[in-house]
């Protein structure tokens, strides 16, 4: 039976005792989850949900979001975890569009939520045991089968030029996520894992995720990213694995480990989404000696995780996030679709099992993502070496083109990160009379560090060729990015070009 409640039924049974879920104070065994999400298909089922329903999700991270993701499987519900940093007309626009039926929203967010139809806040002690919310007596139905090609979740993807999209997954797209990172990680029952992006994307929630659940091992899940606190809980609960978005990354090996925490227990990281430099690996080996830094490619359509990065191949292939997981096919296409050589750069297309459905309710959106042989069209350019190591360039749009030459974005960032005094870096074009545009360079500084615009095109002009070089700089704070870690460009052109 394709439902994620069936292997929460299975490892109840087989080791009730052992810990599923580890939350703040929390420490819920596979019989308590599965007692928990029991109660909560009830609630859900008394409320009119069925099979092929939309149920919401509004929250931060918690055992509760997890619990109520399971509940909504076993009735045969749609789950849909919304960015809860997104405004009140986002979130209604996403929840008509999908045609949610309920709606569970911290209590936090009522200003954001109120009003909205079949909306169901949890405040605090809700929070902690969404059972509260269960009338006693509520009758628990049976779970409810489903197959292959029916919908298990709706993941609304962040609008460029248009509303967010909603891509559509199946259980077979989600069941055969879980297979390609069982198998590619090694993952068992000794596993526990660090949640510590946030659960409404699929770095957090896939990757590898609730895979960690499938194979009986335990998640430990922190509210919000706090360097200091994941440090922390690795130490405290000999936690073996984490997937951590870029920038969380970054803020941790600059947190260090003052305290001297026995960190041991970390044997990988999962990243990705931005070219990693050499630095920050060895950063990450001295902070974690037993661990080591795994560079991914994958995307929301996807279910994440599509490539990964092999051990011991970091540095020889340094700029790659790694091989296909074992069921996932790579190409590179040109413009016109035919397939190119290793060595040569273009779009990359994936095919396999885990490739999403579609979008909800967009057949012409759906159909120009994909070749007619069924190759997903993923928007980003890059290459695979002889062996097979995909190197991401750029996104398409991320692509400069100045007097007729194109510069990937990512390459001279990694030049950047080289450069001492860099903690974070994004390069971007702008428009310009004579080139059309140029490439400009914006940096977060490490703190007391001085950087200057003739110090970074000396720096880059030594590995550069000469029309990749910034040509300007612009000195920040922080980059703007995306609830999964990822630098807003768009935001980033925009800015700067209503500068000029």
């Amino acid at each position: 039976m394709l439902n994620l409640s069936a292997f929460v039924a299975f490892h109840a049974r087989q080791h009730p005792d052992r810990l599923a879920i580890i939350y703040g104070a929390q420490r819920i065994t596979y019989a308590a989850l599965q007692a928990r999400t029991e109660a909560l298909s009830a609630l859900l089922a008394a409320r009119g949900v069925a099979a092929g329903d939309v149920v919401a999700v509004f929250m931060k991270n918690s055992a509760a979001f997890v619990e109520l993701a399971i509940a909504a499987s076993r009735i045969g519900a749609v789950f849909l975890p919304i960015n809860f940093r997104l405004a009140r007309d986002e979130v209604a626009y996403i929840l008509g569009n999908a045609g949610a039926k309920l709606v569970f929203a911290d209590a936090e967010f009522a200003p954001i939520v109120e009003g909205l139809p079949g909306l169901i806040l949890l405040g605090a002690e809700a929070q902690a045991d969404p059972t509260r919310l269960v009338p006693p007596g509520t009758p628990v139905p049976p779970p409810a089968p489903r197959r292959e090609d029916d919908l298990f979740r709706l993941m609304y993807t962040s609008g460029t030029t248009d509303r967010p999209k909603g891509v559509m997954h199946s259980y077979g797209n989600f069941y055969w996520k879980c297979v390609e990172h069982v198998v590619a990680l090694g993952l068992s029952a000794a596993d526990r894992l660090l949640v510590v992006g946030p659960l409404y994307h699929v770095g957090a929630f896939d990757l590898p995720g609730l895979a960690v659940l499938w194979v009986g091992g335990t998640l430990c899940i922190l509210r919000e990213f706090d360097a200091a606190a994941a440090l922390e809980a690795i130490a405290r609960e000999r936690l073996t694995g984490a997937w951590m978005a870029p920038v969380m990354l970054s803020r941790t090996l600059e947190h260090g480990n003052p305290q001297g925490l026995d960190l041991s227990s970390l044997r990988w990281c999962i990243g990705g989404g931005e070219k990693t430099p050499e630095s920050r690996i060895r950063a990450f080996t001295t902070l974690f000696p037993q661990g080591r830094y795994i560079d991914a490619y994958g995307l929301t359509e996807t279910c994440s995780g599509d490539t990964l990065m092999e051990a011991g191949r970091e540095i020889e292939k340094i700029g790659s996030t790694g091989r296909a997981t074992p069921h996932v096919e790579i190409t590179i296409r040109d413009d016109a679709g035919r397939v190119l050589p290793p060595g040569q750069e273009g779009e990359i297309c994936l095919r396999g099992p885990k490739v999403f459905k579609g979008y909800w309710q967009d057949p012409d959106k759906t159909a120009a993502s994909f070749y007619p042989d069924g190759w997903f069209r993923t928007g980003d350019v890059g290459y695979l070496d002889a062996d097979g190591f995909l190197f991401l360039t750029d996104r398409k749009k991320d692509m400069i083109i100045s007097g007729g030459e194109n510069i990937a974005s990512s390459e001279v960032e990694r030049v950047l990160y080289e450069l001492p005094g860099v903690s974070e870096v994004a390069v971007v074009g702008v428009p310009d009379p004579r080139w059309g545009e140029r490439p400009v360079a914006v940096v977060v500084p490490q703190p007391g560090a001085t950087l200057d615009l003739p110090a970074v095109q000396a720096h880059c002009r030594a590995r550069l060729a000469g029309f990749k070089v910034p040509k300007a700089l612009e000195l920040r704070e922080a980059l703007p990015r995306n609830p999964s870690g990822k630098v807003l460009k768009r935001v980033l052109r925009e800015e700067l070009a209503a500068k000029e």
